[in-house]
């Protein structure tokens, strides 16, 4: 019991880091002739982290502070891109320029918003981006990008420290790649979302057992555990796959520090569940309300892409798709080791209990971080 203890205190501070990932949002219009326009918006806590532009040290960056470090600023972001142009056997690095500053907030926070200017000597059939941002700071960071060729939809691709390259051609199935790129992002915003796992878990934890005569029994067939987890991943999905759809659709805009703190919340009252199951005998229902803020944590990712049209659609599906598949490999994993400890006091006594006290803690840090930083 209590090397299970010091296991979860040991984990709590990497859990308690939070959820929202580090983004670049990066636009590429592709004219005639080869002429580029865009626009690079970074985070201005990415920009701290990268060349520090904080320079009283207050915790806050002012337009002040950020115009007085511009061109370093120009000068870090453009050296961490290059963008190759092909035409049939002719292959030119396209020039990169900033021409303008200014920000813009999006819904994690405030931005550095810097327009691009740039030519590449040809007029290409495919661009070859090769991004290589803030990977030295946090391997974890993404560069959400769109090139947009002429009147033609864009091409959404995301970029990270494993995949630094991408080549998008003018010609290309831009629907079939943004649904390829947008599953695998959606299993990975799973995978690194630590509040989304903790808040399933708490619900699966007693998935395996039935609360009776005052204490936790295992359930005699893994037919009964599988149609209570079943009864909780559909409840899930469905709402958080509604959410997620009208958030990125704009039709339902919460502020972020108030959606991730909410998310927090339920973690917290999921793992209290397990406390006191005589209060919560439905957890279906619970799965299926928190679900609908759940959904709204997940459109954070792409809330800022700006898609419309054919785009949209194909990275909302290809996005929900990956976080689905990456919720089924967390249960894949979890049910069936947890059906076959269910008997032990081990799980029953300790495991529950003292996971779920350790969860409440957790998921109380991330309440406190999350509204604080909206102070």
């Amino acid at each position: 019991m209590i090397k299970l203890i010091t296991v979860l205190l040991l984990i709590l501070p990497t859990l308690a880091l939070g959820h929202k990932p580090s983004d670049s949002y990066l636009t590429i219009n592709v004219e005639d002739g080869g002429t580029l326009s865009g626009q690079w918006d970074i985070a201005l806590r990415d920009l701290e982290r990268a060349v520090g532009v904080d320079q009283n040290r207050d915790a806050r960056v002012t337009w002040g502070e950020l115009k007085a470090r511009r061109a370093e600023l120009e000068d870090h972001i453009l050296s961490r891109l290059t963008v190759t142009a092909r035409d049939g056997d002719r292959e030119q690095v396209c020039t990169l320029d900033s021409d303008g500053l200014k920000v813009d907030d999006h819904v994690d926070g405030t931005y550095a918003v810097f327009l691009l200017t740039g030519d590449c000597g040809l007029s290409p059939l495919s661009l070859t981006l090769n991004y290589r941002l803030l990977f030295d700071r946090d391997a974890s960071h993404q560069g959400l990008v769109e090139v947009r060729y002429g009147d033609q939809p864009g091409q959404p691709v995301a970029l990270s420290n494993q995949h630094r390259e991408q080549t998008l051609s003018r010609d290309g199935d831009g629907g079939l790649a943004a649904l390829a790129t947008f599953f695998r992002q959606g299993v990975h915003h799973i995978l690194i979302g630590y509040d989304h796992i903790l808040f399933l878990l708490t619900l699966l934890f007693p998935a395996v057992l039935v609360w009776r005569q005052g204490a936790w029994r295992p359930k005699e067939s893994m037919r009964e555990a599988l149609l209570t987890t079943l009864g909780i991943v559909t409840a899930f999905t469905v709402t958080h796959s509604l959410t997620l759809a009208l958030a990125s659709l704009g039709l339902v805009n919460l502020p972020s520090w108030l959606v991730e703190s909410a998310i927090a919340i339920t973690v917290g009252l999921g793992a209290a569940s397990n406390l006191a199951p005589q209060y919560f005998p439905r957890r279906w229902v619970m799965a299926l309300v928190f679900g609908l803020i759940h959904g709204l944590g997940f459109a954070a990712v792409l809330a800022d892409l700006g898609l419309d049209g054919g785009s949209l659609v194909l990275t909302l599906l290809g996005f929900n798709l990956g976080v689905e598949a990456g919720q089924a490999l967390i249960v894949l994993i979890f049910v069936p080791a947890a059906f076959l400890v269910r008997r032990t006091a081990a799980y029953r006594r300790w495991f529950v209990p003292i996971g779920s006290v350790a969860i409440i803690a957790i998921a109380t840090v991330w309440a406190v971080e999350r509204l604080a930083g909206a102070l």
